[in-house]
């Protein structure tokens, strides 16, 4: 699963533009589940169980990530852009970024030696801020880029020990999760969503839930840990190394009281988020069509939403063997 999850962190897929990813995913799953595409690009699949569930369960992972979009060419043939869900402007300072047809820029700004002392204070405004790829005009820039071309930042997996850095573990942890667990033989018939544009407000989340009308979801994410160097306990959210992380409430979801307490119940690792951030797939799941009670499972991530994101290697195999078990309960009624 590790090997898989390094796999997908290098396939670009920024909201709107997930096709790669998604094809790729379709060659994972192929001949171990039936699968559809529907018209807003979401992956929706049905993983044949041992046995017929008794409840309908939806388990769903994002395929999409933050990134920026070219918005405006200038004649020098540097590259405006706009950012394509939450990114801070304090990450993408001087950072590589490759297009997806493969040409490579830099992130520009203002050199140091020519800030006044104000704007040393001051992180610089994100509209001040460019692409270059070299290029030395509009038409030669045009040749390589066009407005409406999406970039990710350049990032090696690497690996760090107990921990993996890469781009994109959110949410390709969970794509790498759902893959493993549409492969292996299930207790219980299941359906999959692997969505798109969560990043830019849950949409096909929305989509994929009125589709299924199911009777329970888990959503599969990333999540931030704070577990750093000057950070209050009480901020710290949740910690890698401890398993992965279930939540109560967040800014999109009060979580059903029932599954929460069931999931927490369970005598695997994990540990329950203590700080309410955030939202994801959930917030628009769970108010689908009549209601949809929900849970969320998430890997503990530092650095989310940067081009340099670490995970525990621990918490992703914990992670697995988690929502496995709570597929189980969910799909035989047992936490229902």
């Amino acid at each position: 699963m590790l090997e898989l999850l390094c796999k997908l962190c290098q396939i670009p897929a920024v909201s709107g533009n997930e096709g790669a990813l998604r094809d790729f995913i379709i060659n994972e799953i192929r001949g171990f589940a039936e699968y559809e595409t529907d018209q807003n690009g979401n992956l929706i699949c049905f993983k044949k169980g041992k046995k017929p569930a008794a409840k309908k369960v939806m388990v769903d992972a994002h395929m999409d990530e933050v990134g920026i979009i070219a918005s405006y060419i200038g004649e020098n043939g540097l590259i405006k852009f706009q950012t394509v869900g939450g990114i801070d402007t304090a990450v993408m300072l001087a950072r590589k970024v490759v297009f997806e047809n493969g040409t490579v820029g830099v992130v520009g700004m203002k050199p140091v030696h020519m800030l006044s002392s104000d704007e040393k204070k001051t992180m610089p405004r994100a509209d001040s801020l460019y692409i270059d790829i070299g290029a030395t005009s509009k038409a030669e820039a045009e040749e390589k880029v066009s407005v409406g071309d999406t970039a990710v930042f350049y990032c090696e997996p690497t690996d760090m020990g107990e921990n993996l850095l890469a781009r994109g573990i959110d949410d390709r942890a969970s794509v790498a999760v759902l893959i493993s667990l549409l492969k292996r033989d299930a207790e219980y018939d299941f359906y999959a969503t692997f969505t798109t544009g969560e990043e830019v407000g849950l949409r096909g989340a929305k989509t994929a839930a009125f589709t299924l009308s199911p009777d329970a979801a888990v959503i599969l994410e990333a999540t931030t840990a704070a577990d750093l160097y000057g950070v209050a306990n009480d901020k710290k959210v949740c910690c890698l190394g401890l398993g992965p992380a279930i939540s109560f409430m967040d800014r999109s979801t009060l979580y059903d009281r029932q599954l929460f307490d069931f999931a927490n119940s369970l005598p695997l690792r994990h540990q329950v988020k203590e700080y309410v951030s955030g939202g994801n797939n959930a917030g628009a799941v769970h108010l689908s069509k009549g209601g949809v009670p929900t849970i969320t499972v998430s890997l503990p991530t530092r650095y989310i939403h940067s081009p340099s994101c670490v995970a525990n290697k621990r918490d992703l195999s914990d992670m697995f063997a988690f929502s496995e078990r709570l597929i189980v309960a969910l799909a035989s009624g047992e936490a229902l």
